[in-house]
C-alpha cells in the first residue's frame, strides 16, 4: 500500500487561515486540531 505524501504548510500560510473550533496548532509544517476539553476542564 502506498502512503500519500504529507502536505506541509508554511507558517505564513497557516496564519492566513481562518480560526477553527476547536483551535488548530501548527507543528513542524502540519496542522493538528486540538482535542476538545473534557470533564472539569470544559467548565472553565
Amino acid at each position: 500500500m502506498l502512503k500519500s505524501p504529507i502536505k506541509t504548510l508554511s507558517l505564513e500560510d497557516f496564519l492566513k487561515l481562518p480560526e477553527t473550533k476547536p483551535a488548530c496548532e501548527y507543528i513542524q509544517g502540519q496542522i493538528i486540531q486540538k482535542p476538545m476539553p473534557q470533564g472539569h476542564h470544559s467548565t472553565i
